[in-house]
């Protein structure tokens, strides 16, 4: 004998507005980046023409989750439907969205070098990180984009994080070099090098053109769907 359907009382609570915004990084002419939107004008419409984060409003229909949310919004901006994708935080007020209470889950993604030529309306546009976080964002997304900037740099002391801003494959001295851009800082080679076989985290590709044109020994990922963490940050120096 089956169950009866419980139907659940509607609540009496005015419910918030809830979106999901992606901060999306990438590597472009070897400095951090980030994607940025241009939100649309017209009556009604907060923020007009200022830049934003993307994002947008969860579809009940479409979204059974707000990680597929995310997923849909990265999908949409960026046509990749499978990059490194981490939950950053969520923001809510009253006063961040002059249409109502207003709540948004944010997240981070990496991808690896997009095609940066438009070819229509300049609505969307990579800018270096720190440029992109002086601009008046929308809403309260300069501290959505300065809070995933500086995860974003803390976990690369200790994880294989750069490793998914690379096509694949990649050599030794491309990541290195992704390393360096993130952190901003300069690596010691040979430590480096140690760092990366040891944790195992690789697997060999064949050889493939490396810088200046030479040939080099091309590495992929064993696993893409989370980050290999270090048993130590890199020191300075190192």
């Amino acid at each position: 004998m089956s169950n009866p359907r419980v139907v659940f009382k509607a609540t009496d609570f005015e419910r918030p507005l809830v979106t999901v915004d992606v901060v999306i990084f990438t590597v472009i002419a070897d400095q951090l980046s980030v994607l940025l939107v241009r939100r649309p004008e017209g009556d009604g419409e907060p923020f007009p023409a200022r830049w934003a984060l993307p994002g947008g409003f969860v579809d009940v229909d479409r979204d059974a989750s707000l990680l597929a949310c995310a997923e849909r919004k990265l999908r949409d901006k960026t046509g990749v439907a499978t990059p490194y994708l981490e939950q950053l935080g969520s923001w809510g007020d009253a006063r961040r969205d002059p249409r109502g209470w207003s709540t948004t889950h944010a997240y981070f993604a990496l991808i690896a070098q997009p095609d940066t030529d438009h070819g229509g309306p300049l609505t969307t546009e990579w800018l270096p990180c720190d440029p992109a976080a002086r601009r008046r964002l929308a809403f309260d997304h300069n501290t959505i984009l300065n809070t995933a900037i500086e995860r974003l740099r803390s976990k690369v002391e200790y994880t294989s994080l750069p490793a998914f801003l690379l096509p694949e494959p990649f050599t030794l001295p491309q990541l290195q070099r992704v390393y360096e851009v993130v952190l901003g800082r300069p690596l010691d080679k040979s430590a480096f090098r140690k760092r990366m076989l040891d944790a195992d985290y690789l697997e060999e590709a064949g050889m493939v053109t490396g810088d200046h044109g030479r040939p080099a020994m091309g590495y992929r990922l064993r696993e893409r769907d989370h980050a290999t963490v270090f048993p130590r940050t890199f020191k300075s120096g190192e």
